[in-house]
């Protein structure tokens, strides 16, 4: 079972790339006072996250700030990672969590085997919407769906 609604985010060291830069800062400093869209995918740079998952929120991102929403990816892949495909995707506005050890997937029991596409332990796809660190919705994809967790579904939501 996963983390429910209404549930405290987990408080953990979180690896952000933030603006081009690197940077580790706690989860309850991070999420404090503020409306968090984070977003989980399996892999940047994979074909879903790269071509259609990560630019509906690129395209979308100022409809989530108008909505008071910053918007954070999360992956599990090391912080160099994802900061190349920050940058390669101009995804400038969205911070982008590296989960390299799976530790923050595992806390919120969001973890998938797809070691049958030797990519081992990788996050579920989902869209989780937080509001001063408490999870106040949160949609999982079944299978390699994009569709609950689309930037579309998530702003029609919030």
């Amino acid at each position: 079972m996963t983390i429910e609604v209404n549930s405290n985010f987990p408080v953990q060291t979180l690896r952000l790339v933030v603006a081009g830069e690197l940077q580790e800062v706690d989860s309850s400093e991070y999420l404090a006072d503020k409306k968090v869209m984070l977003v989980g995918v399996p892999g940047a740079f994979t074909p879903t996250c790269h071509v259609s998952h990560l630019p509906g929120y690129i395209e979308h991102l100022s409809s989530f700030e108008a909505k008071g929403y910053s918007v954070v990816f999360i992956s599990v892949n090391d912080p160099f990672v994802m900061k190349a495909w920050s940058e390669a995707s101009n995804a400038n506005g969205i911070d982008m969590i590296a989960d390299g050890n799976g530790e923050l997937t595992e806390a919120l029991e969001l973890v998938m085997d797809a070691s049958g596409f030797g990519l081992g332990k990788r996050c579920m796809r989902f869209a989780m919407a937080i509001e001063n660190s408490v999870i106040k919705s949160i949609d999982v994809e079944e299978g390699g769906a994009l569709d609950v967790s689309s930037a579309e579904s998530q702003l029609a939501k919030i």
